[in-house]
């Protein structure tokens, strides 16, 4: 199905991944991958119209693929999502944690609603996803958790201290799992992007550019990627998936509690809005 996957065909046949947050952007991105090497997907997302019309675009072209709805935020739920996966497939080999809420807002104008918002969605969403598949891992020997981060915690970022927060306790939180169940043979890591082009990051170029057209708006993003990107691109879904294929293929076998950085050099060069054209 994926003939340009570096990776060999059939590479994740017979396994079960749930990517919460897969109706869309990087969770689709991921999904693709991983539905390319064979696995079977469950794609998560509070909007069912959303996962099931994903899925279909997967099944259309070989995959294996299915939509449910769930919120991350209520643990009951997210406990019967995973139970009924773990019945209809006999087994949950893979989790990505990938569900996210994040917009830009001052911190001082934050309300109490926006700030548990993004908590709950990133942090305590992860949480939930991952204890609930514990069990299920456990008991069939193994599996593999990977959870989405970002590196924008790493340096501070203006307007995005809830995200911020959530995400670094993600990192936090990936680490502590990956030793409290490696001897269930669980491995869990993180992979924090960089910047991919998303809605949100098109409305961030936006604003301080006073309002482009479509050509122009891209044409400035690509300046700006080449100017501060050592590498001198954006990253796609694709470079993610990537990545998570290779911590769920059994090359990620020794690896647990490690927060891979993809994001072309990006933190390392600190750009800041402030530097955007």
């Amino acid at each position: 199905m994926n003939s340009s996957s570096i990776f060999r065909d059939g590479l994740l046949a017979g396994q079960v991944a749930l990517v919460t947050g897969g109706g869309s952007g990087i969770g689709f991105g991921i999904a693709e991958q991983l539905a390319g090497l064979g696995a079977h997907v469950v794609l998560a997302s509070r909007s069912v119209e959303r996962v099931e019309a994903a899925a279909e675009r997967i099944v259309a072209v070989g995959g294996k693929a299915s939509g449910v709805s769930v919120d991350v935020r209520d643990a009951d739920r997210v406990r019967e999502v995973v139970t009924d996966i773990a019945g209809s497939h006999g087994r949950l080999d893979i989790l990505v944690n990938n569900a996210a809420g994040n917009f830009y807002v001052p911190s001082e104008q934050m309300s109490a609603n926006a700030w548990r918002s993004v908590i709950e969605i990133d942090l305590n969403g992860t949480f939930f996803c991952s204890q609930a598949v514990m069990p299920v891992m456990r008991q069939q020997g193994g599996g593999r958790i990977i959870n989405i981060s970002m590196t924008l915690h790493y340096r501070g970022w203006p307007m995005m201290a809830h995200a911020t927060a959530a995400k670094a306790g993600i990192d936090a939180l990936t680490r502590t799992l990956a030793v409290e169940w490696a001897s269930s043979r669980i491995r869990v890591n993180a992979i924090a992007p960089g910047p991919i082009p998303t809605e949100g990051v098109r409305k961030a170029f936006a604003a301080p550019l006073g309002g482009v057209d479509a050509s122009g708006l891209a044409e400035a993003m690509t300046e700006h990627a080449e100017r501060t990107i050592p590498l001198g691109r954006w990253g796609t879904p694709a470079d993610i998936g990537q990545m998570v294929v290779y911590l769920a293929s059994p090359g990620g076998d020794w690896i647990t509690g490690s927060i891979l950085v993809v994001d072309g050099g990006e933190w390392l060069s600190r750009p800041t809005v402030a530097s955007m054209p």
